[in-house]
Parts: C-alpha cells; structure tokens; sequence
C-alpha cells in the first residue's frame, strides 16, 4: 500500500508540471522540500531524517534517525532500545543511531493535502520565473500569437500557452483586431506583477519596424546594410536612414528590392504605412536636406552646438516641406536629431499695380500730375504722406479718400487671386515630386545612391 501510495504521490506531483516544462531535478528538489517540511511539522525542527525522491520509479522514502536510549525523553530524538531490537534485525546497543523508515500514511490526509497545495504554490512561482526569464531574454525580438480576446482597447495574445498583452497605445490605429487572428508584434517590456509577469508586445514602437526590414532583407539582417536611425508615425508614415558597409551594394536600392517587392512586404505589415528610405550621411547638412525629401531645400545651416538648423526652401515646396499637418518635418526632425526650421528662399515681393491701371478713375490731367510726382505705382501712391498728395492741383481730402478706398480694394482682390493661382500651383509641384518618389520601377541606379535618393512606399502602391 505504502509503495502504491508513493508511486500515486510522484505521478500526480509530476502530472502537475508535465505541460509546465519544469525539469524533472527540479521537481525532485520541490517534493524534497516539501517533505521536510512535513517532517518538522510532524517531528520537530530538530528532526533528522532524509527524503529521496526517485522520479524514475516514483518512489519517495523518508528515513528518520533517531539516538537509541533506555528510556526516551524526546520520542522524535530518541527511540528506546527494546523497540530498536524489535525493529531490526542487526544487533543494537545504547548510543547508537537508529534509522527507519517513515511510513507516508503515517502523515495523514490533512498533510498530504497541505503538501499538494504547498507545491502548487511552488510550480506557480517557479513558473512565473521561468516566463519572466524566458521573455526577458526575447525582448526586442518578434513574436507571432494569435488574437483571443480584445479587452477594453488592449488586445491579448497567446504565445506558447502564455497571455500577451497588446496595449493600445502600442497599437497601430489603422488595425482591426478579431479573435483567432494572427499577429505580429515585438517583445518591448516585461514587468514583475503581483499575480505574475506581465508581457508588453507593441507594434508602434520602432524597433518593431528596424526587425522587419530584417526579416525582409538579408543585407540589413547580416550587417552589411545599417539601418542608422528611424522616426515614425505608426500607421501614417516612417523615416528610415540607412547605410551601406559595401560600396557595390546601394542601401536604398537594397531595401526597396525589385519593383518594390522588399518594402511592400513590410507595407502591408504596418497597414499600408508610408515608408521614405534614405541614404544617410555624417555631414548633417546633407543628412538634414535628404531626410526632408520629397522636397529639395536650396540651402541647410547647421548649428551643431544647438542642435538646429535653418532649412531654405523654393518657395513653391515650403508646404511640401513641411508636410501634412507639419508631418514631413516633424519626422525628418525625429530622425536626424536636429531642430528645424524650414523658410522660403525668398519673401514674396508685396502685391503692387501701376499706376496707369486707374487712368481712367484718376482723370488724363491728374494721372500725369501724379506721374510727375513720382508716384508710378498704387502702392506708392498709397504709402505717400497724405499732406504731400493733397499739395497736387486737383486733389481734395475726399477726392484722396476716394482714391485710396478704390486702389485699397483693387489691391486686396488682385492679391487674393495672386495667392490662389500660386497655391494651384505649388499643389501641382507637390504632386507631381510625390508621384515620382512613389514609383519604384527597381533598384536605384548608382547615379540616385550619390545623391542620396529617396524611395517612398505608400499603402496604395503598395497593392
């Protein structure tokens, strides 16, 4: 019975770490402490005894030493001689140790049970550990789960039995998430809970983006390409400066791949996110002028102790610069660590209409009066000092304010529609630069890696 019992005890202690993947000496080494902890309980913390645990054959022996005495004061220190002899078969004398071994019905129900939930506290904390550990060890890396439950915003993923967590501000808005999906994510925190540790996976964060262009590209993944720095906007857009440590192989080039075929794999994965790849440079006024593609900036300043830069721009591409909602600059600003400031070339000369434009209004003689004065220009004749202008024959005081609301309304109207037919037409200068970066017709050609050419890869194109 005691043997049966034995082999029940190590089968059901093992069964519960069987799908833990806890090793066999360390569950031995458990179940030791455990039955120690049974014999003080029963004994005394001044028992001796042994527990060997034998997970091969299932068996648990616990043997109790006790000193042989005439007559016993501590009957879990001593045993008196004539029970000695009648347990054994070897001759026995007065001092020596005594060892038997310790029947384990002896112990009870109630300590078995205590024991049974001593050691699934044990296998939980053991268990906690080794998760902990084992994701500890894969941050930064990728794992792919698949999507049970969607909570509140987070998204909880399994992974090798283990809940993974997919908060929402590590989430790319532009994803829907439904159970039994499967998803892609890097490991990005690992955190020491209460009721166990908590595995934080992101999809925003960067370094999820730096992994993929390893995945998907064997010269980034060997080394041979560097990716030097990224910015991002999780699901709208990304910069990504790399460098190549082999002058035969263009990183641009390289990245893109054929058609495109790279970074469109890494595309669809970011939910159509627009990639720019960049060449990158250690001169930051070249760096700082690529990373603003699309557009072309005339001239970059650099202060390096500041940490800032003063970008000049062609007046037609301040806003293609800049960005949609000043997104192009922010990235390019995240991406090489300086703070920019982008201006146009030059300032826009004021709005103006000659003179003769209002011969009609003004009258032959007092247009040629004006003439004569030196006014050619509304502009000028509206900046003149107001007692200088009345001097001239044939102007009174409303007559001038006459003059001056008329050429005011003139000038405004003329400005406005100056200022849309410019807009029309920088739009059509954004448009077209960004329809050329976007077509990716192959690999770079040298020629573009010099000038450090930029591939952008949007969602659409991607397709």
């Amino acid at each position: 019975m005691e043997v049966t019992m034995n082999y029940e005890i190590v089968e059901s202690f093992a069964q519960m770490v069987k799908e833990k993947g806890i090793d066999r000496d360390i569950l031995a080494g458990i179940i030791e402490d455990i039955f120690s902890m049974l014999m003080r309980k029963k004994y005394g913390p001044d028992a001796r005894f042994d527990v060997v645990v034998n997970m091969d054959r299932g068996d648990i022996a616990i043997y109790l030493e006790r000193t042989v005495v005439e007559t016993v004061t501590d009957p879990n220190l001593e045993i008196d001689i004539e029970t000695a002899r009648r347990k054994s078969d070897d001759p026995i004398e007065l001092g020596e140790d005594f060892v038997e071994e310790v029947d384990l019905a002896s112990f009870g129900r109630r300590l078995i049970v205590s024991a049974k939930q001593n050691l699934n506290q044990r296998i939980k904390e053991i268990e906690r550990e080794m998760i902990y550990n084992e994701y500890t060890s894969m941050l930064g890396e990728i794992v792919v789960g698949e999507i049970y439950q969607v909570r509140r915003g987070d998204v909880l993923v399994i992974h090798n039995r283990n809940e993974l967590v997919l908060p929402k501000s590590e989430q790319i808005y532009r994803d829907r998430y439904r159970k039994g999906d499967t998803l892609r994510a890097i490991v990005k925190e690992v955190r020491k809970n209460s009721g166990g540790p908590s595995v934080i996976i992101s999809r925003s964060d960067p370094a999820f983006l730096k992994k993929l262009f390893e995945l998907e590209i064997p010269e980034v993944y060997d080394g041979i390409i560097e990716i030097k720095a990224i910015a991002r906007e999780p699901g709208d857009r990304a910069k990504v400066a790399v460098e190549s440590h082999d002058d035969r192989i263009d990183p641009v080039g390289a990245c893109v791949g054929m058609k495109g075929v790279r970074i469109h794999a890494i595309v669809r994965e970011l939910s159509n996110e627009n990639i720019d790849v960049i060449n990158y440079s250690p001169d930051p006024a070249t760096y700082i002028s690529r990373a603003l593609s699309p557009a072309r900036p005339v001239r970059v300043e650099v202060d390096k102790a500041s940490r800032k830069a003063l970008v000049v721009v062609p007046n037609e591409q301040l806003s293609l610069a800049i960005g949609r909602n000043g997104q192009n600059v922010r990235l390019a600003s995240r991406l090489t660590g300086y703070e920019l400031e982008v201006v146009k070339e030059r300032e826009e000369p004021e709005y103006d209409i000659e003179l003769v434009e209002f011969k009609e209004e003004l009258g032959e003689e007092l247009y040629m009066k004006l003439i004569e004065a030196g006014y050619d220009t509304a502009q000028e004749f509206l900046s003149a000092n107001k007692e200088d202008l009345l001097r001239i024959e044939g102007l009174t005081e409303d007559r001038l304010e006459e003059l001056f609301r008329m050429m005011k309304e003139e000038l405004e109207g003329g400005e406005e529609e100056s200022e849309e037919e410019g807009s029309e037409e920088g739009e059509m200068v954004s448009e077209k630069t960004m329809t050329e970066s976007a077509e990716v017709e192959g690999e770079p050609s040298r020629e573009g890696e010099s000038n450090g050419q930029r591939q952008e890869t949007s969602g659409p194109s991607a397709e």
